[in-house]
């Protein structure tokens, strides 16, 4: 059972300091995610191209071995998400590097959002809106 997300306020700040930890650890998450993508889409093939056959099949053996290597990187991308949970910071989709950061808006709490490519956080949206309600953060606001 994962750990609950410590609700940890950022400021732009803040937020922008923890990039580097943050920017290597999500890279490695989307790799791993964008390998687990690949090992359950041949272990579909694999159900069908195996529904009957029997176990010496060199067909089983590759799907045993995959079903592991998927049940390994499941484990590790979940320990990989927990880690960055534990500091405050909430992934949001491991298929852009996509992040949040709790944060106040005067007195209305919001997210600092983040995704990796981009140099520094740059964007907030509500907590209702999502990545699609996106603003561009106000420096005048932010310091």
């Amino acid at each position: 059972m994962s750990e609950p997300v410590r609700l940890t306020l950022f400021n732009v700040e803040d937020a922008n300091r923890l990039l580097p930890e943050l920017r290597p650890e999500l890279e490695r998450l989307k790799l791993g995610k964008r390998e687990l993508d690949l090992v359950e889409a041949r272990l579909e093939v694999l159900s069908v191209v195996t529904a009957g056959a029997s176990a010496d099949n060199p067909d089983r053996a590759e799907q045993r071995v995959l079903a592991a290597r998927r049940d390994r990187l499941r484990r590790d991308i979940g320990a990989g998400i927990e880690a960055v949970h534990r500091r405050g910071v909430l992934v949001k989709d491991l298929d852009r590097g996509l992040v949040d950061f709790y944060a106040l808006r005067g007195d209305r709490l919001v997210f600092l959002c983040w995704q990796l490519g981009e140099p520094e956080v740059l964007h907030w949206h509500s907590l209702e809106s999502g990545f699609g309600g996106r603003q561009r953060i106000d420096r005048s606001e932010a310091e």
